[in-house]
């Protein structure tokens, strides 16, 4: 049975849209993120980096890649930024030189002090419960994998 022409065009209502609320709350989101990250010199994409890098120090650039979902064409950039501002050093691997190895600089060990806070305070801008925005992330994950497999 063909869908009625108003049913058609409801489906594509930007507001009956989850890629936009995706898109909107991630705005939203990086929006809240800038004065908090702009007091540390980082960007957004440089925080996401210095993250993976305070969890696990000296690593591939291949291993920040596959764990914030960017190719090393995106990923080259913003490292050589951070390198800049004396906060990593990259290095050719010692294994295999056609790979780079990143270490934090002792100012980027620093640095993650100053972030401490900045999760909370961002979260807490949402106005959400803690425990309701961990089920949030756990399910943004789980379609975020779905998605992954079905463009594989």
């Amino acid at each position: 049975m063909p869908k009625s022409t108003s049913q058609s065009a409801d489906m594509l209502a930007l507001d009956n849209q989850l890629c936009f609320a995706l898109y909107s709350a991630s705005l939203a989101m990086t929006k809240t993120y800038k004065p908090l990250l702009d007091k540390l010199g980082l960007t957004y994409p440089q925080y996401l980096a210095m993250l993976v890098l305070w969890q696990q120090d000296n690593v591939l650039v291949k291993t920040i890649g596959e764990q914030l979902f960017l190719d090393s064409g995106t990923l080259t950039p913003l490292l050589k930024r951070l390198e800049a501002s004396s906060l990593i050093v990259r290095t050719r691997d010692d294994a295999d030189e056609r790979q780079m190895r990143i270490t934090l600089t002792r100012e980027g060990r620093a640095l993650k002090k100053k972030a401490q806070d900045i999760p909370r305070m961002a979260l807490s801008a949402s106005g959400q419960p803690q425990a309701a925005l961990g089920n949030l992330r756990a399910q943004l994950s789980v379609i975020r994998d779905d998605l992954i497999r079905a463009n594989s």
